[in-house]
């Protein structure tokens, strides 16, 4: 499928992209997209195609599968994200990194900022990187403003995974990737990640790659 043209405004883009039907193809790192940055949303799209844009990046992000997807991702220059996370991981995976549920969320024009100065290191992966992983130090806890789909302010702390999980999507927003972040001696195949470092932490793969952890 085409992409929509960069020169078409962007509700004509977002029209074009969800003609299809079902869920949106996904840009891989190296687009130019995903470095470009986003313009504030400002009622660029009409409240309709506004819903329709956040559902399928709903279904977008259910079929990768994923826990965040942002709109650059998909093609659209547009400061607006989704997260969810059911969190299906042992209990001792849970503790170790703080992941807890999280519900279907809009982000629209997100901006972080570290509350404290507590730092987690664990690996990541993305749905633009597809099957790769690496380890990314980040503030534990952040203060998330913004608003959600209805114009509702959003002014939030999250902590733990929660809190990793919406500073890699604002990131999107800012033409920023993971791997801009992360310890590059750690990258891992999905397949290595699979075969060595399952553990709760990253500890045992800083020592046996050679990184440090915060």
């Amino acid at each position: 499928m085409a992409s929509p043209s960069d020169r078409a405004p962007l509700a004509e883009q977002v029209e074009e992209l969800l003609a299809p039907g079902g869920p949106l193809p996904v840009s891989a790192a190296g687009d130019p997209v995903l470095r470009r940055g986003t313009e504030p949303y400002d009622g660029q799209l009409a409240p309709a195609l506004l819903a329709r844009f956040v559902e399928a990046l709903r279904i977008t992000m259910h079929a990768a599968p994923g826990v965040g997807l942002a709109a650059p991702q998909v093609g659209v220059p547009l400061r607006i994200a989704v997260i969810e996370d059911p969190a299906p991981v042992p209990e001792e995976v849970a503790v170790a990194r703080g992941r807890v549920p999280q519900p279907f969320r809009v982000l629209v024009n997100p901006v972080y900022e570290p509350v404290g100065t507590a730092r987690a290191a664990f690996f990541e992966g993305c749905l633009s990187v597809p099957g790769w992983q690496a380890v990314v130090a980040r503030p534990a806890s952040v203060r998330l403003t913004g608003a959600d789909e209805h114009g509702h302010r959003v002014d939030e702390v999250f902590t733990g995974w929660p809190a990793r999980i919406v500073q890699h999507e604002t990131d999107h927003l800012d033409g920023t990737l993971y791997l801009d972040r992360a310890e590059l001696r750690s990258l891992s195949s999905n397949a290595a990640m699979a075969d060595r470092w399952t553990q709760p932490t990253p500890a045992t793969a800083a020592e046996a790659l050679g990184f440090e952890l915060p």
